[in-house]
């Protein structure tokens, strides 16, 4: 007897599923983004037992273990975040804002890989035939040996690999595939879901490297339920500020190798660039002599950056002061401004606060607290803090300076570019590694606010810079 038919309504943001319609999902909050599709229900326990499955061939777990060898995408800095080369058989997600320069970073890697003399495919699914060589002649790729199909039709893509047997394929985009299988419309989470599945089956089934271009939504996440990147190896996010040429390639799962892992590029003419020192790109051209600039030593997976962070401290006319941030937790900020009022007795409670990160850059490491720190004391008391010094550290809520990891490669990093000095954690040991800076260590917010001269002293004090008291 055939089986009935069910319908549910599926949200279209977070992929939650319900059995009647309602104006706003129940899980992500969202409005109107309920659609009705049509599943078949799973088969019950015990059902189509009379066709038997294949029996599969186990293996023992100690055996012989063969090192797979990385495709190297011929790009480094696209290298360094996956860990080494893509995996043969592997998927990658890759997700950003429309314009960022997604399907720009994928041409110019299979592009490599076709030139490398891998059978390499590019199926596009929101741009013509015609589209994709235009840009391949602005990116100065037009003799490149890439095979490329326009299509979305998820079973033609599938016959087409298993006739072709390709190394490496690209998609873009995963959101425009469709299966006739289903009814519903491409784009919808049955549909993303039901293709990613597919394409991912067949690419640890025949070896080949698989990338998908994903949406994102307005929060920021990669469109689609979020099984979409379980599936996956590999999930990649295209981060950048279009008021800077500055792209960054940001690694939140990798299953070969470290997440929260970089590669920055920069957006030109001819395509994306590869930028082999950020540091000296984030610093930029910098004053030394103005207030509120301190410059943070960070890490981002295992490459440390050395970026600044500007603060400017003001006295406000409004009732409510304001708090603005940018490449920043502003939460962070509210709880680092009330650490240095109950800990040092300096109130911002009349002035504004703008806290920003030069470059476009976005910090998300809670080592930044004492650079955040200094130049927020160093804005509030117009004194210039050195130029040649580097800070990191964690602000507890006691006021205490909490150790970063990984000291010894940020005060590499620093003394390459030249500074001279660094103010740093008092706890936590240094090992020897041929560092020549001057080293300061504080254990205490209140130590940086003593330096600066501004003790217990009100910031919107003008002799705070000059005399402050003791706490």
């Amino acid at each position: 007897m055939a089986r009935l038919q069910r319908s549910q309504f599926v949200c279209q943001n977070c992929g939650a599923s319900a059995m009647r319609w309602a104006g706003r999902c129940a899980q992500c909050g969202e409005w109107n983004t309920l659609i009705e599709e049509v599943s078949d229900p799973p088969p019950a326990w015990g059902a189509g037992r009379g066709s038997k499955g294949r029996r599969l061939a186990l293996e023992a777990l100690a055996g012989c273990s063969a090192g797979v060898a990385r495709l190297s995408t011929g790009l480094r800095e696209l290298d360094r975040v996956t860990g080494g080369g893509i995996v043969p058989g592997s998927a990658l997600l890759i997700g950003g804002e429309p314009g960022i320069g997604k399907s720009t970073l994928l041409l110019q890697l299979a592009a490599a890989f076709a030139a490398a003399g891998h059978r390499t495919i590019y199926f596009t699914g929101e741009e013509a035939i015609a589209q994709v060589r235009l840009r391949a002649e602005r990116l100065g790729l037009p003799k490149a040996p890439l095979a490329l199909a326009a299509e979305t039709n998820c079973a033609n893509i599938l016959a087409t690999l298993e006739e072709e047997r390709p190394e490496l394929i690209v998609v873009d985009s995963v959101q425009t595939l469709w299966s006739d299988a289903l009814e519903a419309a491409p784009g919808t989470v049955s549909q993303v879901r039901a293709a990613t599945q597919s394409l991912v089956r067949a690419a640890k089934q025949e070896g080949f490297a698989l990338v998908l271009i994903g949406h994102i939504t307005k929060d920021g996440q990669i469109a689609g339920p979020k099984v979409i990147e379980h599936m996956v190896d590999t999930v990649l996010y295209f981060e950048g500020d279009r008021g800077h040429p500055f792209r960054i390639v940001r690694a939140s799962k990798n299953r070969f190798g470290a997440t929260e892992e970089i590669g920055v590029f920069e957006m030109a003419a001819q395509g994306l660039r590869e930028v082999a020192n950020p540091s000296e790109l984030f610093l930029g051209d910098r004053l030394g002599s103005t207030p509120g600039a301190a410059v943070f030593a960070g890490l981002e997976g295992t490459r440390p950056i050395l970026v600044e962070l500007q603060a400017l401290v003001v006295s406000s006319g409004l009732g409510t002061p304001r708090r603005a941030v940018v490449g920043w937790d502003a939460n962070r900020l509210s709880m680092l401004l009330a650490v240095i009022d109950a800990r040092c007795g300096i109130s911002f409670a009349k002035h504004d606060v703008y806290l920003n990160v030069a470059g476009g850059f976005r910090i998300t490491e809670p080592a930044a607290d004492l650079a955040a720190a200094a130049a927020l004391l160093s804005s509030a008391a117009s004194v210039a803090l050195p130029a040649e010094r580097v800070y990191f550290g964690e602000v507890s809520l006691s006021g205490a300076v909490r150790p970063a990891a990984y000291t010894l490669a940020r005060l590499k990093e620093a003394q390459k570019l030249g500074f001279k000095g660094a103010l740093l954690p008092a706890a936590g040991e240094l090992e020897s590694g041929g560092i020549k800076l001057e080293l300061l260590r504080v254990a205490h917010v209140r130590e940086l606010a003593d330096m600066l001269a501004l003790g217990e002293a009100s910031c919107g004090r003008k002799d705070a810079k000059l005399q402050g008291t003791q706490p």
